[in-house]
């Protein structure tokens, strides 16, 4: 079976840029990839984080729906215990009718940003996660014109097809809970770059089916830099070294920093591990080499669809990264409508 590639993007503020280009970057970054063959695009869900532009992706995926023409649209997701998933649904029935078999509804559980965010999204309180299977429940029920609380009240507009739902997650929890629902299941090995087989595997293995397939269906994220040489990517991916240092040590950023600004950074020895370590959740390199290691990841996943996210500066190597996977995978812009 050929492999499929798509896009995760997540409108990173690159220096120099301010949150209005970011989000035309994700814009030119979809279009794109489009026109060079990738599967499907999504964007994520962040709050209150000033290095990432992308807060509503909802919004996002209706404005890239209407300036693509095949790539599949999606959300990398919502973060559903914030919302009403009767509103969610709406929401989707709409982007489904506008862009019929071109949307995907990916969910997660996630507070998209510091715990504070919980309680500045849910009005002063913390939301139940407790009630996130229920809530998909729920939602898959309203996509597909069910009443599931038996109030008369309907997901509009109404039509014949329904968005696909999509667990996200980077743990063994959310992928058995996508299994037991009977959703596709989507892995965060950016996030988390140890685990991630075993979780694909209790998915597959305890899948049951339900209205919206009969059969698993899984894919899997990961950081990719791809260059002519090995050398280059690896000046690329240095920022994005810098830039998961920064995260995790909590730090105010306010961009993604470049690689010369990574390269004159002066890192401990901790620091050093920790790059190292980060490494597992990335794939750098030559044309040559980053495609056996797609193809490796796809393999030990059991799947075949990988998402590639790819954050370096400047923009214009963020698109040579995409157009070099998409020659050596020799991708072609054909309409789909595979979920």
């Amino acid at each position: 079976m050929k492999m499929k590639l798509s896009v995760l993007d997540q409108s990173p503020i690159l220096t120099g840029t301010d949150p209005k280009e970011a989000l035309q970057q994700t814009t030119d970054l979809a279009k794109w990839t489009d026109k060079l063959g990738y599967h499907r695009f999504w964007v994520s869900e962040h709050h209150s984080t000033s290095s990432l532009a992308g807060s509503a992706p909802e919004i996002l995926a209706a404005h890239l729906a209407a300036h693509t023409e095949n790539i599949r649209i999606g959300t990398g997701g919502v973060l559903l215990p914030h919302y009403s998933s009767y509103k969610v649904a709406e929401a989707f029935r709409v982007l489904e009718t506008l862009h019929p078999d071109r949307i995907d509804l990916g969910v997660g559980r996630a507070p998209g940003g510091m715990p504070n965010i919980n309680l500045a999204l849910n009005r002063g309180k913390l939301p139940s996660i407790e009630d996130y299977p229920s809530q998909v429940e729920e939602l898959m029920a309203y996509l597909h014109g069910q009443d599931p609380h038996g109030m008369d009240i309907y997901a509009t507009p109404k039509g014949e097809t329904a968005p696909p739902v999509w667990m996200l997650g980077s743990s063994g929890t959310s992928a058995r809970l996508a299994a037991d629902l009977g959703v596709s299941y989507s892995f965060a090995h950016f996030i988390n770059g140890r685990g991630g087989i075993r979780a694909m595997d209790r998915y597959q293995d305890h899948f049951t089916t339900s209205m919206q397939q009969s059969n698993p269906n899984g894919n899997v994220s990961v950081f990719v830099v791809c260059a002519e040489t090995d050398e280059y990517a690896e000046y690329l991916a240095s920022s994005l070294d810098l830039a998961l240092l920064q995260i995790e040590q909590g730090g105010k950023r306010t961009h993604f920093p470049t690689p010369d600004e990574a390269l004159s950074h002066k890192y401990t020895i901790f620091e050093e591990e920790r790059i190292q370590e980060n490494r597992n959740r990335m794939i750098v390199g030559s044309v040559e080499k980053v495609k056996e290691e797609i193809e490796q990841l796809a393999e030990s996943y059991n799947v075949d669809e990988v998402i590639v996210n790819t954050i370096v500066t400047p923009f214009e190597d963020r698109l040579r990264s995409y157009e070099l996977l998409a020659d050596a995978f020799q991708l072609s812009h054909s309409k789909t409508t595979m979920t």
